[in-house]
């Protein structure tokens, strides 16, 4: 039986994660920032002793991605300092640590999916602070799986797919961005994969990067207008805007699809459509709202 430690239990990821983890015969031991702070490098190295993990599942992360640009010294402190405790506590205790990442580690002027081998250049605080956890890691030495993903979305937390279920059910219109491109990714596809290569223990001889999001490619405009629809909030005109007409604080990338075929053929993983993950999200959604 395998012991795995989920560091940021509570974050949508998390909750995937967690809830799969009810039905294995592993011993799966979620924390929050309030049972472990993994800001806390003596309090990293007592839980990995005592708890023993075989597997670190890191889902805490600073994601605040306008919030960063101003409290880049925050956000470093989470995704590149802790990260770095969690890696050398897996090291020193032989641990397998999954650290999750972000297609924001990349500049966004590609026109072909981003493959692991792609040289990261991030154009904003939130990726670089990213991009440093990794490399983190890396220097490490300890054992790892990096995993990148993006547009993450779920039943729970601060989503765009809940603020737009939100807005298009209050507003007579909306603006949304038609000129940055990726790939909405339902937490419970991306915790399926992680459970699936722990449970299985398919990542022995199987250490390095990794990248994850569902399948296909749209604007925040698109996932927007299928969001809508699916929901039927139809009085609700959205209308298509520039990056430019859009201001914000952190430059975004204009594209971040990620090329999956890695995880692919070495997971032997099956990844659905982004449309799909959607509708199921929503479905759930709804049976959760109906009395």
């Amino acid at each position: 039986m395998l012991n795995v430690l989920i560091t940021g239990a509570g974050g949508q990821l998390g909750q995937a994660l967690c809830h799969l983890a009810a039905v294995s015969p592993n011993n799966y031991m979620p924390t929050d920032s309030a049972q472990l702070d993994i800001t806390d490098e003596a309090a990293v190295e007592t839980a990995v002793a005592s708890l023993k993990p075989d597997v670190i599942i890191n889902c805490a992360a600073y994601t605040d991605v306008e919030r960063a640009e101003e409290e880049e010294a925050a956000a470093e402190k989470l995704n590149c300092q802790a990260v770095a405790f969690l890696a050398a506590a897996a090291r020193r205790h032989g641990a397998l640590l999954i650290h999750i990442s972000t297609d924001y580690v990349f500049n966004g002027r590609s026109c072909i999916p981003y493959r692991e081998d792609a040289p990261t250049d991030p154009q904003n605080a939130y990726g670089r602070t990213k991009a440093a956890g990794e490399e983190a890691v890396r220097r490490s030495g300890c054992r790892h799986l990096i995993v990148r993903t993006g547009w993450l979305y779920s039943e729970t937390g601060r989503n765009f797919l809940r603020t737009m279920l939100r807005l298009t059910a209050e507003r007579e219109s909306l603006d949304v961005v038609c000129d940055q491109i990726g790939t909405p990714t339902y937490a419970g596809d991306l915790a399926l994969a992680i459970f699936s290569i722990v449970d299985g223990g398919l990542y022995a001889g199987n250490e390095g990067t990794y990248h994850f999001s569902d399948e296909g490619a749209c604007s925040w405009y698109d996932f927007a207008v299928e969001i809508a629809s699916a929901a039927e909030n139809s009085a609700c005109r959205i209308r298509p805007c520039r990056t430019e007409e859009y201001p914000t604080k952190a430059a975004r990338p204009a594209y971040g699809v990620l090329d999956k075929s890695k995880i692919r053929r070495t997971f032997g993983l099956e990844i659905p459509h982004w449309r799909e993950s959607m509708l199921y999200c929503l479905q759930r959604l709804k049976n959760r709202n109906e009395p």
